[in-house]
Parts: structure tokens; C-alpha cells; sequence
């Protein structure tokens, strides 16, 4: 289904079949541990089994003494060689926690990095590890993120003085106060949600190539932001950035874990230049579950104000979140975008909020999918909570608030503008696909007649995408060259791990430039060939990157047509290119083949117009807006099984608007994985700890993810309507994971309330469900 303003050109706006999908498909696809070459050393890591301790004994001798083993590396070995491990986005922030390559001194979770080993293969780096002796005099563990930060005794990182990361407030005053007293109804709930983390289907892993010869080191990499690899390495190694390349082939994933480059992957950068030798780490599952990174442990606890007819008056959300003992690429700290993206897609006249985050003795916080979707999680079950709690139906609650196209250019209360979005359009087609009122029917027959538990979930959002207003995330530089042959080269700095950039940027360049999509290839991954990129990430490929091929396009094109206006005698402005070809607007016989334009640019520049340098070939870059806003709607129904708790989701319902659709399968695809996630976020995964800090899924035995014997077939709805940015494009990647687990959960608490049992929180599972059911 797709309304909205009919956008498809040649190859924009079309279904083309991934160009990367026959490679991976196939098993063609070359990841880090596929880098082999002789002489080439492995690395494994010594990780505290304690979540908080001193170190009292550290002996390596037996497993230096091992044969095979090339060097056993401490704390004292590294890390006074070690540059500041902080993104480069973060380097003057104080309030980041204290990373150091390897423990020193104490441990401040399991998984902590004690020591690393290097050997001439995996298996006796693995063995000597377990020749490591290592004693810990235990602390007491901070892992109750709720009272980590009144805890000044117990301190995660006892040079910070206190538990307490980020402290933001947009504060509460008398016009708050006002709010309350004239409201009708005040509605207080608190919600929460649970620690999950990334699991890529590729783990992460480098290859570093260290040459003392030359002083250049060679990083191998599964990274979504090669040239971020290439300065943090620079700066860990002190390795100058123009001697430092990073390579990215195909990437397995990361959804976030990928984007900024972690302490093992700079260890390891660290030990090929000591030892002068290339190692190869690759992270083992249970690394990756335990030591990567978590996220998602956050406590809203949201009060909203509405009048006797159901029209918000005012809101206050009060956000906790843990953010680990070592946050990856950040405090942690998105508390203050749950507060001032609280609003989202409704009228909310005054917003106030309250942001903190804590560090505890737990795998650090790190980039996941929509890192800051606790505010729609906290916003869409809040919305249900009202309406239950003023007994109306929690659609017609959102029908009264949503905010409709007459309202537009619309600025909340937290001053963001919202130009083109349709959040009432997407609720509506979202609803009309389910037919939401026939489920309503149906739902009061079942539960009557048979006693079956059926539930209705809504989860609406306004995503803020590809934000220019977080330097360096919001430029990219596209590079096109056109060859002699008048095949085209596009080099970028995006970092693609399944999102497709191969098909869609070249998709974009085709339509832009006239040519065949064949014709055209995206080179990224090297840092070497590529110029100065964003990497890939934060919902802003199509708007970002494709926005700085079009301006390189422009130029191409330009220059293009003042060659051909030369040679055919006409002036360049009753010039256009179509198919290929560049002929006279209106009379398509006198044209000149595009790639006889190419032709003639690189190898009889003595035809080009006076002044003309020979080549086609242009740079440029493009800086998005502060925000791009995009918007969907999500609409699940389920079934509860009373017997043994389990959730069958019946129906799922995507209506997103990501302005035009470069590629709609691509644009379905991802909504697809985010919804997965979603449900699996709700239903299925969750990362457990015990009450000593010892993790206890630690394999997919125990971490469970959804597959597709528990997904169902998802429905889409599209609506388009152009944005503000050169092919009128909206960032999307992340929606899917943000609109779903309000809609699951919402779902379960609908069908919940039937017999009087409320939630407030996840996990969802069958043991969950059956402890709220009477």
C-alpha cells in the first residue's frame, strides 16, 4: 500500500534487487576472519570473572613460557604507550568514564580485559589465557541502577568520585504546577526497560598490520565508521592518521556496536605495533554476549496532565538509565533526547524532564539501534496508561492529541520544528490496514465467549534522522569518478553492514546522472580510497550520503553538458541527459552517447571547450539539517496463552513515511529487522546478571532471539511526502526498532487488562506473563 506523492523515477523509487545479495547470499562474502596471511599472530583476552575487585595476583610466566606463545601483554606492557581511547566525538568530555586499554590495579566488570595473549594461533593463545593466574579480592558489586547513584561507598570508578555519569534537567516550575492543578486527570506510571545488547550475526574482530619499516599500520575491521577506526587508532597508537588505513569488507551486522571502535580493537592496534607483527582478534560469542556492549536498561517514570475531554495538557519524564561500567563511544548519557523528544507525534503544550545516568559494575552501554527510544517506549505505554486510566480508548486518546497536517510547520515544547511529517496519516493508514475497530469486536466475542485473551498495540513516533547538528555525523563526502568508459566509480566513507548502500547510492547516482544502474559502483570500506566520511549509522545514509552524491552528480553533470554543448554546437541549457544519451530538449536525434562525453574528457582533451581540465571527476560534501524528521506507526495484535503464558503475535502493522523511498524493498527490509529486534526486545531477550554481577546468558542457549518460526509476516503501508534535502529523502534505519516494543508491549498489556492485570515492564516472556495473570 502506498499513498503520497508518486516519487519513483528510472531507478529511484524502484524495488531493485540488492547488488550485494548474490555475493552474501552465496557465501562470497569476505569478513575480517577471512583475512589470512603468513606470519600472522592471534590474540585472545584474559577477562575478569569478578565484577568488581582488586587485583591482588597477576602471574603470566607459565603462559609466557607456553610454546607458541609470542608475548603475554599487561596493564603495564600497554597502557602507559596508550593514547586517549575516547571517539573522537567525545574527547573533551569530562564526564566520560575512565577507559583504560587493560585493568589496572582492579576490575570493574566480568568481561573486564585483564590481560591479552598473542601466539602463533588461536587455540594456544586460548590455552595459555587459562594459564593466567589471576586473583581478585572481591568488592561489593554496584549493579542496582536505581540506587547506584545514592551509593557513595561502593564506587564503579572511584577517581570520578560518585556513580552518578550525566545529570541534565529541564526543570519543573510553577507553570508545571499550574498544569497539574487545572488538569483534569493526572496519570503517574512508571516503566522499564531491560538489559539486551546487540548480537551481530558477524562478531567483532581486526586484523593490524604493524610495519616498522615504514611506520604504517594496516587495520583490518568490522566497523560501520572506517575513518573513525583510522583516527581512534591513530591517537590510541600515536601512529600518525595519513600512516594508518582501515579496511572494512563486508560487515555482519552491528546495529549500532560497530560504529565506534572499542577497546579490544585498539588493543589489539596496540600489540601489533609493539610487537611489530600482524594480530588477528576475532570476538567469540560469549565475548560478544558478556564484553561488547548492553543497552536499553532505563527507568521513565512519566506523570501527563489531561482535561475532562482527553487533550494533554502537559508532561514530566523522569529517565534513569544504567550505562555500564566502560560506555562505548559515549557516557551513556541519551537522557536528555528522551526528555526533549518526549513529545513526539502529539500536541503537548508544556514538557519538563529529568535525565540522569549511572555507572555500575556492568558491561558498558554502547549505540543500539535507536539509542534514545526509551522516549517512545515511555511516551506509547504512557498513552495507554491515560487511557485506561480515564476509560478511553487509547486509539481515540491519540486521535485527539496527534498532530495534524493543518498544524504544520509545528514547534513543540521543546522547540524542535517539525516541517514535513504525517503522524496522523500513518495512524490512520496503520489503523485502517488491521481494522481496528472489527479487532475490537472480535476482541470482547473471544475473551466473552471463550475466554481468550486478545490485544491491540499502538507505538507512534516522530524519529529525529541524519542530524547535521552533530558534527561529525551529519556530513558525508561522496567522490564520482566517471572512466573513459563512461562507467561510473562513487567512493564514499559510509561503512555499510546490511543496509544496502551498494544498490540505493547507486541507485541515486544512476537516476541523478542519466546512466544505467549498472553502470554505476560504490566503493567504501577503505580509508585509503575513500574521502572523509561519517560512516554509516544514526538513520542518515539516504539523506546524508545520498544528498552528497547529488551534489557531486551536479557537477559531473554540469561540466558534462559543456562538453557536449562544444561538440555539438548547442548550448547547454537545451541539454538534457536521458538513458545515457545527451540530446537537444525536444529533438532527440541530435544526441552525443554519454560515454563519448567520458570518452573525449579523459583521452582527446584536445576537443574540450577552452580552459576545460581534462577528466570527469568531482568531490563534494554535504551537511544536513540539524534534524530530518521521519515518522511511523506500529500496530501489533496477539493472542496470550492463559495455560503457559506464551505471546503469539497475530497481526503486525507498519505505516512509515521516510519520504521518497529510494528502494522500497531496502526501505520494508530494514523496517523488517528493526521490528524483529523489537519483538525480541519485548518477548524474548534479556540479558541477566546474578546478585554477585556474574552474567548468566552467556550463550544463545540463554540470550534468546527471536527466528522466523516466531516472527510474523509483517504488513507495510508507505506514505511519502518529500522532506527539506536534496531527493527529499528521510532517515529510516532505526524506526522499525523504536516503533515496535511500545506496539508488542502494548499489546500484552491490552490483553492483559481483560482480566485486571497491568504491567509495567519487560521482559515479556512466558514465566512474566504467567506470574501477571490470576
Amino acid at each position: 500500500m502506498s499513498t503520497g506523492t508518486g516519487t519513483a523515477g528510472r531507478f529511484v523509487g524502484q524495488s531493485v534487487k540488492r547488488r550485494e545479495d548474490p555475493r552474501l547470499l552465496t557465501g562470497h562474502g569476505e569478513y575480517v576472519d577471512d583475512i589470512a596471511f603468513p606470519g600472522l599472530l592471534h590474540a585472545a583476552f584474559v577477562r575478569s570473572h569478578m565484577a568488581r575487585g582488586r587485583i591482588t595476583r597477576l602471574d603470566v610466566e607459565a603462559a609466557r613460557a607456553l610454546p607458541g606463545v609470542i608475548a603475554v601483554l599487561t596493564a603495564a606492557d600497554v597502557n602507559p604507550h596508550a593514547g586517549s581511547m575516547q571517539p573522537t566525538m567525545l574527547l573533551n568530555d569530562a564526564s566520560n568514564a575512565p577507559l583504560r586499554p587493560l585493568a589496572d590495579g582492579d576490575v570493574r566488570f566480568v568481561g573486564d580485559a585483564v590481560a591479552m595473549v598473542v601466539a602463533e594461533n588461536r587455540y594456544i593463545a586460548e590455552d595459555a589465557c587459562d594459564l593466567v593466574e589471576l586473583d581478585i579480592d572481591p568488592l561489593p558489586a554496584v549493579l542496582d541502577f536505581e540506587t547506584a547513584a545514592s551509593d557513595t561507598v561502593n564506587l564503579v570508578h572511584p577517581e570520578k568520585g560518585t556513580n552518578v555519569a550525566q545529570e541534565a534537567e529541564f526543570p519543573r516550575d510553577a507553570a508545571w504546577d499550574d498544569v497539574v492543578v487545572r488538569a483534569a486527570h493526572v496519570v503517574t506510571e512508571t516503566f522499564y526497560q531491560h538489559r539486551q545488547t546487540n548480537v551481530p550475526m558477524e562478531t567483532r574482530g581486526i586484523v593490524a598490520d604493524y610495519d616498522a619499516a615504514s611506520g604504517e599500520l594496516h587495520a583490518w575491521m568490522s566497523t560501520q565508521n572506517p575513518h573513525e577506526a583510522r583516527i581512534a587508532i591513530s591517537r590510541v597508537t600515536g601512529i600518525p592518521d595519513h600512516l594508518v588505513r582501515v579496511t572494512a569488507r563486508d560487515v555482519g551486522g552491528g546495529f549500532g556496536q560497530k560504529f565506534f571502535t572499542p577497546r579490544d580493537e585498539l588493543v589489539t592496534a596496540l600489540a601489533a605495533r609493539r610487537l611489530g607483527r600482524a594480530v588477528k582478534w576475532i570476538e567469540d560469542r560469549r565475548e560478544n554476549l558478556i564484553a561488547s556492549n548492553h543497552a536499553r536498561v532505563d527507568r521513565a517514570a512519566c506523570t501527563i496532565a489531561v482535561d475532562a475531554d482527553g487533550h494533554i495538557l502537559g508532561a514530566y519524564v523522569d529517565e534513569l538509565e544504567d550505562c555500564g561500567a566502560f560506555p562505548v563511544g559515549s557516557t551513556g548519557g541519551v537522557g536528555a533526547f528522551v526528555g526533549m523528544l518526549f513529545p513526539g507525534p502529539y500536541r503537548i503544550p508544556l514538557v519538563r524532564w529529568k535525565a540522569t545516568a549511572v555507572w555500575t559494575n556492568t558491561c558498558g552501554r554502547g549505540a543500539y539501534r535507536g539509542p534514545w527510544m526509551m522516549e517512545t517506549v515511555a511516551r506509547e505505554q504512557m498513552m495507554d496508561a491515560v487511557a485506561r486510566a480515564i476509560d478511553m480508548d487509547p486509539l481515540e486518546l491519540r486521535r485527539r492529541n496527534v498532530i495534524h497536517q493543518s498544524e504544520l510547520p509545528y514547534t513543540t515544547a521543546m522547540g524542535f520544528e517539525y516541517d514535513v511529517v504525517t503522524p496522523e496519516e500513518t495512524l490512520e493508514q496503520a489503523i485502517g490496514i488491521v481494522d481496528y475497530d472489527a479487532f475490537r469486536t472480535e476482541q470482547a466475542r473471544a475473551y466473552r465467549d471463550d475466554g481468550r485473551l486478545l490485544g491491540v498495540g499502538i507505538g507512534l513516533y516522530i524519529e529525529p534522522s541524519s542530524m547535521g547538528a552533530m558534527d561529525p555525523l551529519g556530513t558525508e563526502t561522496a567522490t564520482i569518478r566517471v572512466q573513459p568508459s563512461g562507467k561510473v566509480i562513487v567512493s564514499m566513507g559510509t561503512g555499510s553492514h546490511g543496509q544496502g548502500l551498494e544498490t540505493t547510492m547507486c541507485q541515486v547516482v544512476a537516476e541523478e546522472l542519466g546512466v544505467d544502474f549498472d553502470d554505476v559502483l560504490l566503493v567504501q570500506g577503505d580509508t585509503q580510497s575513500t574521502p572523509f566520511g561519517r560512516g554509516t549509522g544514526g538513520s542518515g545514509s539516504a539523506v546524508i550520503g545520498g544528498g552528497a552524491c547529488r551534489e557531486a552528480v551536479a557537477i559531473i553533470r554540469t561540466k558534462a553538458l559543456e562538453i557536449a554543448g562544444h561538440l555539438m554546437e548547442a548550448a547547454p541549457a537545451d541539454l538534457e541527459i536521458v538513458d545515457g544519451e545527451i540530446a537537444v530538449r525536444g529533438t532527440p536525434s541530435r544526441s552525443l552517447a554519454f560515454t563519448e562525453i567520458a570518452r573525449v574528457a579523459h583521452l582527446e582533451t584536445a576537443r574540450l571547450p577552452e580552459g576545460f581540465t581534462p577528466g570527469l571527476e568531482a568531490t563534494a560534501s554535504y551537511k544536513a539539517p540539524p534534524f530530518t524528521w521521519s515518522n511511523a506507526c506500529h500496530v501489533c495484535q496477539v493472542e496470550i496463552d492463559r495455560g503457559t503464558g506464551l505471546v503469539h503475535i497475530d497481526r503486525y502493522v507498519v505505516s512509515e513515511d521516510c519520504g521518497v523511498m529510494i528502494n522500497p524493498m531496502v526501505v520494508e527490509g530494514q523496517i523488517a529487522g528493526g521490528v524483529v529486534q523489537g519483538i525480541g526486545g519485548v518477548l524474548y531477550e534479556h540479558f541477566v546478571y546474578d546478585d554477585d554481577g556474574n552474567p548468566l546468558t552467556t550463550t544463545f542457549l540463554d540470550y534468546l532471539l527471536p527466528t522466523a518460526a516466531e516472527v510474523p509476516t509483517l504488513e507495510y503501508g508507505h506514505i511519502e511526502t518529500r522532506s527539506n534535502t536534496p531527493g527529499g529523502h528521510k532517515g529510516m534505519g532505526e524506526g522499525g526498532a523504536i516503533g515496535a516494543p511500545p506496539a508488542v508491549f502494548n499489546a500484552v498489556a491490552d490483553a492483559l487488562a481483560l482480566v485486571g492485570a497491568r504491567v509495567n515492564r519487560q521482559p515479556l516472556g512466558p514465566s512474566e506473563v504467567l506470574a501477571l495473570l490470576p
